[in-house]
């Protein structure tokens, strides 16, 4: 038999589909077209005999051919079919012990998709038959029904496209802004968004949401998983839906709900959207979930990983093999001890960088990565591989640090190469805000960069992605609209989401008309996005928090594929105040570097007895040790030195800016704040440049200032 490289010349071979099934090469890993046929390569360390399957129609109940891989390269399964062409579908049946007691699950009656399929040629269609095991009794028990009819296949692709001059915008990590936003609820309700692009990847990029996205002024957008999902079969049944889509099927294929013109043609609509944001200015990252799989425990659906090789692909429990370790809280978790499990996820995150053009990743339950065995291992074999990539290396890394399992936490903890989701930022913000005592510590050390995590391993202020909300949790608007979460429409009778939510409501819980109440929500909500801005650190807001978006007290609206978490675009007097305001403020973010400073303060005198930073008492002087313990004090203020930024700019200048005063009060009362006195190089006057919720004249040195409460102020000297 010929390898593809010596296939012949002959121009009937090369269109028309041979009946023979070549050895083929063991790379790469998937189905790859050479334009004289297809290359079919799995990975199954225990398998005995692998079959692919080849589908003429998604609709056909059974596949039109069935072709045993003629090849084992070491645990590599491989074949050659000439004649082929992209658009193929195609899945496989994996023959092996089935010996769940020992962790075995192969099963040959189910069709399984390839792991590394580029596309879903057809999407999963719920039935029994997808399980291994026989329905009604335990995962012990052995299914003889053909899933055939009902199992999702993947496409072969070509990855050809026009791309053009697309090249990444590069934005610095100190300029970043991120827009957390799902690719579907941002143009769902738009009126000015076709019809037929609502909830698309093309709908993102159509111009009233491009629009939008550069009046905000936001640089880099990152997406909720657009990974191809299992739609639960649990969520199906009750009439809801994944929405946010952290449930991976396949880490290739994108998911193909969200093309415009049917499932294989998504690929080339998410190319489509990325190009689109590039050339208006965009950055583009994807949130990713290598963490664990949509199929569950062992009593999950045997759609793909499970039946090719269960004991290589997840990592089983020791005491137990029949069990896998949960530690994502979804059943199981994927070995990254497993060196072809570790190419896996790499080769698809390289397939996102390079095919797909993303700008980056949100690693979901990052620490699951770092359990090479059952510890959580910071010098893993996955990071590793990462810094020294010269792909991978190269685009932005964000973590969310942490995952369900013992020693998990790991905020802080990262090699330095990425930032992490700060949650104790997001905690601190919260809790002062909503007028807690205690916190002012706290919220002091994360409103400047939260040194105490990143400082040490030689981090900077960068390492801190900086967020009040989230996708999980209450929006914006819900924060300061509810005491208490109200889940019920996720019919899990209110046990799920998150708690403690640290949120408050003004006295009112959910939808006001009062207006003293609708007052305390909006200089909150302007006093929280504040913060969130002039923090030291990379901020990233939630998608629709600009336009007031609530979820009706919803905080996990995770199955609520409907107007709970589509963009409401129709906005009042006060939506659109506030929608103005964090358009001001992120302009004022960008404009200055004092808020975006490439090192941390240190609050340190010169030589010259200048410090870059100092805490303001509202009786005209430096905060002692004493005060951060005054439970009494609920108002001060950081004096930042615009004229004495450490460092250089990415260009080797010196950094200069104005220099800031900014005063908060978590309080219920107005404080007065008293201004720095004039002295031969100080400021005679100072001036409002932004606060929470009206403009104000200068004020003179050594004045008093009234700081209203739960109110965010700054002023700058007058020159």
């Amino acid at each position: 038999m010929r390898s593809p490289a010596t296939a012949p010349d002959k121009p009937g071979l090369q269109r028309k589909f041979s009946a023979n099934v070549w050895p083929g090469n063991p790379y790469p890993l998937g189905a790859t077209w050479d334009g004289l046929g297809i290359n079919f390569v799995l990975y199954s360390e225990n398998a005995q005999r692998v079959e692919l399957v080849l589908f003429d129609h998604a609709d056909d109940p059974a596949p039109s051919r069935t072709i045993a891989l003629p090849e084992r390269t070491g645990p590599i399964w491989h074949g050659y079919l000439p004649g082929l062409r992209p658009g193929q579908l195609y899945g496989y049946r994996v023959h092996g012990p089935y010996d769940p007691a020992r962790g075995h699950r192969f099963n040959p009656n189910k069709v399984l998709l390839d792991p590394y399929a580029k596309a879903i040629g057809r999407s999963l269609r719920w039935d029994d038959s997808l399980f291994g095991y026989q329905m009604g009794q335990d995962d012990l028990s052995f299914s003889e029904a053909d899933s055939a009819p009902f199992a999702p296949l993947g496409a072969v692709v070509e990855d050809k496209f026009e791309w053009g001059d697309d090249r990444s915008p590069e934005i610095h990590w100190e300029d970043t802004i991120i827009y957390e936003t799902h690719v579907k609820g941002i143009s769902m309700r738009h009126p000015d968004v076709p019809d037929d692009l609502r909830g698309t990847y093309l709908g993102l990029v159509s111009e009233p949401i491009l629009d939008h996205l550069r009046k905000l002024g936001v640089t880099t957008i990152q997406l909720l998983p657009v990974h191809a999902k299992v739609q639960d079969q649990r969520l199906v049944d009750l009439g809801l839906k994944n929405y946010w889509g952290y449930n991976t099927l396949n880490f290739f294929a994108p998911e193909p709900e969200f093309g415009c013109n049917g499932s294989i043609h998504a690929v080339r609509d998410f190319k489509m959207m990325v190009r689109s944001l590039h050339a208006a200015g965009f950055e583009v990252i994807i949130d990713v979930v290598y963490n664990h799989t949509g199929e569950g425990s062992e009593k999950g659906p045997t759609l793909s990983f499970r039946g090719i090789d269960n004991l290589g692909y997840y990592k089983e429990n020791p005491d137990d093999p029949r069990f896998l370790m949960d530690y994502t809280g979804t059943g199981n978790t994927l070995d990254g001890g497993n060196g072809y499990v570790l190419q896996l996820i790499t080769d698809s995150l390289r397939y996102w960088v390079t095919e797909m053009r993303v700008d980056g990743f949100r690693f979901d339950l990052a620490s699951a990565l770092a359990r090479e065995l059952y510890d959580v291992n910071m010098l893993g074999a996955f990071f590793k591989i990462i810094q020294q990539d010269p792909v991978l290396s190269q685009v932005k890394l964000i973590a969310e640090p942490w995952d369900v399992g013992p020693g998990g936490y790991q905020v802080g903890g990262f090699p330095w190469q990425w930032t992490e989701w700060n949650g104790k930022f997001r905690d601190a913000v919260r809790r002062f805000w909503r007028g807690e005592n205690g916190v002012k510590g706290e919220f002091a050390t994360r409103f400047t960069g939260s040194s105490d995590l990143y400082a040490l391993s030689g981090r900077r202020p960068i390492a801190s992605i900086n967020f009040i909300t989230a996708h999980d949790g209450f929006t914006l608007e819900d924060l300061v609209s509810y005491e208490h979460k109200h889940n019920e429409a996720n019919q899990e009778g209110n046990r799920d989401g998150h708690e403690p939510n640290y949120s408050v409501n003004c006295g009112v819980e959910g939808t006001s008309d009062d207006p003293a109440v609708l007052n305390c929500r909006e200089r909150l909500k302007r006093s929280l996005m504040a913060t969130l801005l002039l923090s030291q650190g990379v901020p990233m807001i939630l998608g629709g928090d600009e336009l007031s978006r609530t979820q009706q007290g919803n905080n996990n609206a995770y199955c609520q594929d409907n107007d709970i978490n589509y963009y409401d675009w129709d906005l009042d007097e006060r939506e659109q105040n506030f929608l103005a305001f964090v358009q001001r403020i992120i302009a004022f973010h960008r404009a200055h570097q004092s808020f975006r400073r490439r090192r941390f303060l240190t609050g340190q005198a010169d030589d010259q007895g200048f410090k870059d930073a100092l805490w303001w008492h509202p009786k005209g002087r430096e905060m002692t040790w004493e005060d951060w313990g005054n439970a009494d004090l609920h108002a001060f203020g950081l004096l930042l030195r615009g004229d004495h930024i450490a460092g250089t700019d990415v260009h080797g200048n010196a950094l200069e800016d104005d220099t800031f005063l900014i005063l908060f009060n978590k309080g219920a009362a107005t404080v007065r704040v008293k201004l720095p006195k004039a002295e031969a190089d100080s400021p005679k006057r100072w001036k409002v440049v932004f606060e929470s919720e009206r403009t104000r004249s200068s004020y003179a040195a050594n004045a008093t200032v009234p700081v209203d409460p739960h109110e965010l102020m700054v002023l700058s000297p007058v020159a």
